[in-house]
């Protein structure tokens, strides 16, 4: 893909639908020479303001809409913006399920003006179904109490963790922000269902003993909308580990607020049932917990409780520290 980029917030006002922005910046900040947003938002990633102008001038070579909304559509007030960034010279990335092609503003502009319009929720074609047999190798799988909460931040972060110690391991992405940063992946909640499991398989296929696998999650395994998702992950990846992901400040799902987070005890108990089904030996390795609103001093206490609480490690990935490398080891145990 061109880069760098030029983050599109849109008009996004909830911090939780920003997270492609949010994952650039933290994981390519190289590749991010700014922001655009349009009047109504109230989110920002913290890099400069920049109109798609300015973010030419200064080497920028797309525009990323860094929006994950719910049902991934491309809201008719960005038009205008999309068109801008491609009159001055900027491809367009989107990683919405609305296909950016299918637009035929955009698309008459694109091709009038030789620009591309790129798409990355795009699966590939010759999906098999799933087997279900196990594979060679190891695999670590995170999962969440809901979503957008930190599932591929800990997965990026785990993946770096067990290189640092000397081990071959590589970070599978699931999602489209994922797949920006890594660079390849599966966009799984673009595969058609019957195929969804068997994409999880293509991603992470036969690999040496002693090789991770770190797959970033997708969804939960309560979600009454992404279930589905989740569970074809689950089964598809045979995961050895799993590694739940959670929020306390979060009460209700995100965007289906009439529904409670369920407990990490409960996802992490029928999570292991389900996953048993492919790998008997799955076990959970610890819980990461996103502490971003607290200071140093809260978390700590947040964490440490938790940890007592749960019987397992539980960390901050971003924090780092003894308590991540105490998840480490559990992980590697």
């Amino acid at each position: 893909m061109p880069t760098p980029y030029l983050l599109f917030l849109g008009d996004v006002t909830e911090a939780g639908y920003a997270k492609t922005a949010f994952g650039l910046r933290d994981w390519a900040p190289d590749k991010c020479v700014g922001e655009y947003a349009l009047p109504g938002a109230t989110v920002s990633a913290d890099l400069p303001r920049l109109s798609p102008t300015d973010a030419a001038a200064q080497g920028a070579k797309a525009l990323v809409i860094g929006i994950a909304n719910t049902g991934g559509v491309l809201a008719p007030s960005w038009i205008p913006a999309l068109l801008e960034a491609l009159d001055v010279g900027l491809d367009v990335i989107s990683g919405m399920h609305s296909r950016l092609g299918d637009h035929p503003l955009l698309r008459e502009r694109a091709e009038r003006l030789g620009r591309r319009l790129i798409d990355v929720r795009r699966p590939p074609a010759g999906i098999p179904i799933a087997t279900g047999l196990k594979r060679s190798g190891m695999r670590l799988l995170t999962v969440g109490t809901d979503c957008a909460l930190g599932k591929k931040y800990t997965a990026l972060a785990i993946a770096r963790g067990f290189s640092e110690r000397g081990l071959t391991a590589e970070f599978r992405a699931t999602g489209q922000t994922g797949i920006m940063i890594a660079g390849s992946g599966m966009p799984m909640d673009a595969v058609v269902a019957d195929f969804a499991a068997g994409a999880a398989e293509l991603l992470s296929p036969d690999t040496d003993p002693g090789h991770w696998d770190v797959i970033e999650g997708q969804g939960s395994i309560l979600h009454p909308a992404y279930s589905g998702v989740s569970l074809a992950l689950l089964h598809g990846s045979q995961p050895d580990v799993i590694v739940v992901c959670h929020d306390t400040s979060r009460a209700m799902l995100l965007g289906h607020e009439p529904f409670p987070v369920p407990g990490v005890g409960e996802v992490i108990d029928l999570t292991i049932r389900l996953g048993q089904r492919v790998n008997p030996a799955i076990r959970c390795g610890g819980v990461t917990i996103n502490t971003s609103a607290l200071d140093p001093d809260a978390a700590a206490v947040l964490l440490d409780r938790e940890a007592s609480r749960l019987g397992l490690p539980v960390a901050d990935p971003m924090r780092g520290g003894d308590r991540f490398a105490r998840l480490l080891d559990a992980c590697l145990a």
